[in-house]
């Protein structure tokens, strides 16, 4: 088999996307950084530029490769995306109080002090980002800066901030009123499920049934938003005031630190 069959999606187990299995979220994500490259995912130089592009911390399936391969061909974009695995502190993963019209309950970002993460930042080009950022409606694309979230990569220097995406909607909560962390799409599902006789008549029984009756379906996965929040599940993310200063232009936390131009 050659350099280049070795690299391929598929031979790498990477192939598999939640938007088409809504069960496998947020799907399988790599064991080190790389560059994406339409099938392929290729060892990433340690001296590649980012110049011009944009870091995204990937939260849920943003980190899939295969995922961000299925958003880009939609849109016939074929250019190379890098995905740096990185050291993140000051970020938890938790449970979006959303139902995605793809047909799975997704993760989103939560202020979580302390907390250590090794998660991947994506350098999107202007057309990436753009299409990231159509692919996530029920989200706000937030500057944090280095001041509230440390980001070290595997090589190079740490980050001066990195742009996420906050949940309008705000976060699903665990039992002691704190945010709930995402332990993979069916064991979420079973989990939520098995704690409401109302999302179980709306949604089915099974973690099968609720994705295949979600997919699609704006009006019931617009009812489960609703029920969320109805149930008492739903609480903050922390981030909020992340979205509110670059709505209004003024710095979050007090530090100097803005967007890298795009």
């Amino acid at each position: 088999m050659s350099d280049r069959a070795d690299r391929t999606l598929e031979a790498l187990g990477l192939d598999r996307a939640p938007r088409e299995e809504p069960l496998l979220y947020p799907g399988a994500w790599p064991a080190e950084s790389g560059l994406l490259v339409g099938d392929r995912l290729l060892p990433l130089d340690e001296h590649a530029a980012y110049e011009g592009r944009t870091p995204v911390l990937a939260i849920g399936s943003n980190a899939c490769p295969a995922q961000l391969r299925h958003k880009m061909a939609e849109f016939a974009i074929t250019s190379p995306v890098p995905m740096v695995k990185a050291r993140v502190t000051g970020i938890g993963v938790g449970v979006s109080a959303h139902v995605s019209l793809v047909g799975y309950v997704s993760a989103s970002p939560v202020h979580a002090p302390g907390a250590v993460r090794e998660l991947f930042v994506t350098w999107f080009d202007e057309r990436q980002l753009a299409v990231v950022d159509l692919s996530e409606k029920a989200y706000d694309r937030a500057w944090l800066p280095g001041s509230a979230v440390h980001v070290a990569p595997e090589a190079g220097p740490s980050l001066r901030g990195v742009y996420v995406y906050v949940n309008r909607n705000g976060v699903l909560r665990d039992g002691t009123g704190a945010p709930r962390r995402h332990p993979g799409e069916r064991a979420l599902l079973t989990e939520l499920l098995g704690g409401s006789a109302e999302l179980r008549r709306l949604f089915g029984r099974t973690p099968e049934e609720f994705c295949a009756r979600a997919r699609a379906d704006r009006s019931l996965c617009a009812r489960g938003t609703r029920l969320f929040l109805e149930e008492g599940l739903v609480t903050v993310s922390g981030l909020e005031r992340f979205v509110r200063a670059q709505q209004t232009g003024s710095p979050g936390t007090g530090s100097s630190l803005s967007p890298p131009l795009r």
